[in-house]
């Protein structure tokens, strides 16, 4: 008796037309842009600000891709922003390669995706030290 390979080749096609019809999770566009302002501090010389301007990855549980970063530091201070990173030691990691120092202005684009397990809520904060003590937290979460 011979058995037909017909059947067998239409099940393969099938398995990988239906593999392929859904995209794969990198292929899912990613959540709309989204900004978070940041302020902290009084009003002239100690007013720190920053924007950080971010989207949700699809398709992973607790991830943002962080797309910039903007400060503006108060007069006497230096002011950066760091997000709650559960994998640092210290708890936080820096968003920028340096601070924002004496009322100068930094911007930074980034592609940097941040992630945190399951329950652990991801959090950016504007810090300024202000003759060195760190001082004028601003905490939002993401």
């Amino acid at each position: 008796m011979r058995v037909s390979a017909l059947p067998a080749t239409l099940v393969l096609v099938a398995a990988a037309l239906a593999g392929g019809a859904a995209p794969a999770a990198a292929d899912i566009p990613a959540g709309p842009v989204l900004t978070l302002d940041l302020e902290a501090g009084t009003a002239a010389r100690h007013h720190n600000t920053a924007r950080v301007t971010y989207e949700r990855v699809d398709g992973a549980v607790n991830s943002v891709r962080i797309i910039s970063v903007e400060i503006v530091s108060g007069e006497n201070d230096c002011a950066w922003v760091a997000w709650n990173d559960p994998h640092n030691v210290n708890g936080w990691s820096n968003l920028t390669s340096e601070p924002s120092c004496n009322g100068t202005g930094l911007f930074e684009s980034h592609n940097e995706i941040i992630k945190a397990p399951a329950g652990h809520p991801l959090k950016v904060r504007l810090a300024a030290d202000h003759l060195g003590d760190v001082v004028h937290k601003d905490i939002e979460k993401l």
